[in-house]
């Protein structure tokens, strides 16, 4: 009797026993999944990946644009893009203009403006037709269709842009801003299109070089608060995640000249975004700024 009542308390112990083991193990799984399947590790210096040239459909002007910012945000020279909108200078847009990048003609807008077409004869001379907008045109002969734009498609690997040496050495270049270089250009099509300057915040960003603001604002997605600078017909630079803006559209500027306070809009750290395009393509600024 005796014997057999201690073999069941040694049987009921080893199966606590069993129990506590089987519920810490599933206790120990259940965290090491939890940890391995929802902890994520998040850079937070990465690159913001930037949108490649876009070659087909249109944009619709909003308030605060200007044609050098659109041509920026989308990869285009502004020069390229106002020729292909019939647009030129002083590059003037208004709201709820279509701006195409794709090379066909908008529509006309309705009301009382007046259509004009001009055909010619078989002799050579021109005719000029006037008719009210909205009025279909009279039944012609169809013509040749004309060759379809040849445009450029973007690739994720683009060459780097090689700048002459006679370029880089004319404009008076200067840094933008003091501070630890923490990013740098890379030539792939979906990585940084300038260099990331660290410092404190409100310290003086400075214009790179002698040019005309040609935007100051936030329209940019990605940029926060943004400067852009034209320099000539050839380079602009763009200044970006600014706290402050210290510059008005159309204003003249000098190099070295405080045109915003470094800020971390549109980021997550207090630094400066620095780009310089040359026709509209991302070059590396190193091959600009003298060496520190």
């Amino acid at each position: 009797m005796g014997h057999t009542f201690i073999q069941q308390c040694r049987g009921f112990s080893r199966f606590k026993l069993l129990l506590i083991a089987l519920a810490v193990g599933s206790l120990l799984s259940g965290c090491s999944s939890t940890s391995s399947n929802n902890a994520r590790v998040v850079d937070r210096n990465a690159p913001v990946a930037k949108r490649p040239v876009v070659t087909s459909g249109q944009y619709v002007v909003r308030p605060g644009d200007t044609l050098y910012s659109i041509a920026f945000r989308y990869g285009w020279d502004y020069k390229a893009l106002a020729a292909r909108n019939g647009i030129g200078p002083p590059y003037t847009i208004r709201v709820g203009q279509p701006i195409r990048f794709d090379g066909r003609s908008t529509a006309p807008a309705t009301g009382s403006a007046t259509v004009v077409s001009r055909s010619q004869s078989s002799s050579g001379s021109s005719t000029v037709t006037r008719r009210p907008a909205g009025t279909p045109a009279p039944a012609s002969k169809p013509a040749s269709p004309a060759p379809a734009p040849v445009t450029s498609t973007a690739t994720s690997t683009p060459a780097p842009v090689q700048v002459p040496s006679a370029e880089r050495a004319v404009g008076g270049w200067g840094w933008p801003a003091s501070g630890v270089l923490i990013g740098k250009f890379a030539s792939n099509g979906s990585l940084n299109k300038g260099i990331d300057i660290a410092g404190d915040l409100g310290q003086p960003v400075f214009a790179a070089s002698d040019g005309s603001v040609v935007y100051a604002g936030s329209g940019l997605r990605g940029y926060g608060e943004l400067v852009i600078i034209k320099h000539s017909d050839t380079y602009v630079s763009a200044y970006g995640h600014n706290r402050r803006l210290l510059v008005r559209e159309g204003q003249q500027v000098k190099v070295g000249q405080t045109i915003a306070e470094m800020g971390s809009t549109g980021t997550d750290r207090v630094k400066l975004h620095f780009e310089i395009r040359r026709q509209g393509k991302p070059v590396d600024p190193l091959q600009f700024l003298p060496r520190r």
